[in-house]
């Protein structure tokens, strides 16, 4: 019975392993790969000759913004980070731990949590860093595109036109129905005539 656990204490350790590399993967921040806005070309203008501008215009802005090396350094920052997250958490999870009378566990518990933490802020800031990247280098694309006499297409920005907002239905509500019954019946003498 104790040879069936051999396996899984090995599957244990391993699968940490991967899950923490799967979670500093999404830290990675990749370099933009091409501009998000839209060149048009000059009226005129041949389709060689926008397609040359429009090459040398994206070697410009790759080169301008420093974009594998800001890459680079947000990638290292945001590792940096979720190491730290895990380290000052196995920290507080052992001092945590030894109070209640067992730090390897508090350790192991903070060191996890600690892992997430660091994780999700690392993964916010590469973000963050990505969108900046992709900002600087549509920045320098456009302003090579537009020396050259080609304009540039800004994005429509979506219009929210707010829901109309209707009444409620009205309720009626009606009295209850009364019924009358026939007017009573007074049996009297005849009258006099």
């Amino acid at each position: 019975m104790i040879s069936n656990l051999k396996p899984v204490r090995a599957a244990l350790p391993l699968g940490a392993v991967a899950l923490a590399l799967a979670l500093l993967g999404g830290c990675a921040v990749v370099p933009p790969s091409g501009p998000s806005v839209v060149a048009l070309p000059r009226s005129g203008e041949p389709l060689s000759q926008f397609q040359q501008d429009d090459y040398t215009c994206r070697d410009y802005a790759f080169h301008s913004s420093d974009v594998a090396g800001a890459s680079q350094s947000a990638t290292t920052s945001s590792v940096n980070s979720a190491a730290i997250g895990t380290f000052g958490g196995a920290a507080v999870g052992a001092l945590l731990g030894a109070a209640a009378g067992n730090p390897g566990a508090g350790a192991a518990i903070g060191a996890g949590s600690g892992l997430l933490i660091g994780g999700a802020a690392g993964a916010n800031g590469a973000q963050y860093s990505a969108n900046s990247l992709q900002a600087r280098y549509d920045a320098a694309y456009a302003q090579c595109m537009t020396s050259k006499g080609n304009t540039i297409s800004q994005p429509q920005v979506p219009v929210y036109a707010p829901q109309p907002v209707y009444a409620p239905q009205p309720v009626y509500v009606a009295p209850p129905p009364r019924y009358y019954g026939p007017p009573p019946v007074m049996y009297s003498p005849y009258p006099y005539y």
